[in-house]
């Protein structure tokens, strides 16, 4: 209410004033013959002074109410826009501004400007320290998994390996007599046999998934050469030179590896093919054996790493397919359109 009465009784008292001084004027140049009548005639019994004075509180009255309740209202706007600032909601539109208040508007739009500037880079610092922070960590899980890779292979890797030969020793050189102490050697050594395949299906799954500065072709060909050289099984591969977007090879390059670690693990296959072609502006990557297969319902909803598979897959923007029956092999097949290609043909 302070808003209103101030400009009142500010109104009044300039009303006043302005009436005496009018008065004043009057009286100093018309001066009257009779000095007392300025006191005693006026209209209905009260004299002109009164008249003159109560007018003046009228109209400074009635001014005075008009300018605060005006200025009562432009102030409940800039209020208004204030608190919604504070709250951080969206300023709602308002009636067009004054004149008198155009340049207290523009401050508070440039306030409010301001302000979503400094929130939206908030944001983004927000958003850079988490990419970074997943940056790190992922850096932290490839030195992990290269450590634990390495400690496996220098380890439990060659004991395992040590252990294999000397059971193969003593079945070969000394078997026993007694068959079923001969049965459970042998029963031995192909759990040791089957644990070599595991650990290295395991080191394989640990090794870094990145080609490090390499080709799809040169990772897949130093991995199947590795292979090879550690594995009982029979190798065929066929991959043909193309390039391709760095994105996709690395996906691919995840793919190849998770599909051969489950062969290790799980197929006890004696022949592994793989092929890695481009054919009509489609890279194709297929990876067959000739293992125990699968019951694929059962694994559909089970499998993390085929759904892995999968999603890397949908991730570059390929399709996949697995085909397998118990005691027929597995096929996996991917395969990725090249659009950038494509669109250089267009250009």
């Amino acid at each position: 209410m302070n808003k209103v009465i101030r400009p009142v009784f500010t109104a009044i008292l300039f009303s006043v004033l302005f009436a005496l001084l009018l008065v004043g004027v009057t009286l100093l140049f018309f001066p009257p013959a009779n000095w007392s009548a300025v006191w005693t005639e006026g209209f209905g019994n009260v004299s002109f002074i009164v008249w003159v004075l109560g007018i003046a509180i009228l109209i400074g009255t009635i001014t005075g109410l008009s300018i605060g309740w005006y200025w009562k209202q432009r102030l409940h706007q800039v209020e208004r826009k204030l608190d919604q600032i504070v709250k951080g909601q969206k300023i709602s539109l308002i009636e067009e501004p004054s004149k008198e208040m155009n340049g207290i508007h523009q401050r508070i739009d440039q306030l409010e400007e301001k302000l979503r500037n400094q929130a939206e880079h908030a944001q983004r610092l927000s958003t850079e320290r988490a990419h970074e922070r997943e940056k790190s960590l992922q850096e932290i899980v490839v030195q992990e998994r290269n450590r634990l890779a390495r400690e496996l292979h220098d380890s439990v890797s060659q004991q395992l390996f040590a252990a294999s030969m000397m059971m193969s020793a003593i079945n070969d050189a000394n078997p026993p007599e007694d068959p079923t102490l001969q049965k459970q050697l042998t029963m031995v050594e192909k759990m040791i046999h089957q644990s070599q395949l595991e650990m290295r299906a395991l080191l394989l799954h640990l090794r870094p998934v990145a080609l490090k500065g390499k080709s799809l072709q040169e990772g897949v060909e130093e991995l199947l050469q590795e292979l090879t050289q550690k594995v009982p099984m029979e190798i065929v591969s066929k991959v043909e030179a193309f390039s391709v977007d760095k994105g996709i090879e690395d996906q691919l390059f995840r793919i190849l590896q998770e599909s051969i670690s489950n062969t290790l693990r799980h197929a006890k296959a004696s022949t592994l093919n793989i092929l890695l072609i481009e054919r009509d502006e489609t890279i194709i990557l297929r990876v067959a054996d000739n293992g125990i297969g699968f019951d694929m319902e059962k694994v559909k909803t089970s499998s993390y790493g085929m759904q892995n598979m999968k999603e890397r897959a949908y991730e570059v923007g390929g399709s996949f397919k697995v085909i397998s029956l118990p005691d027929e092999g597995t096929r996996l097949e991917v395969k990725v359109p090249v659009l950038g290609k494509e669109e250089a043909h267009n250009d």
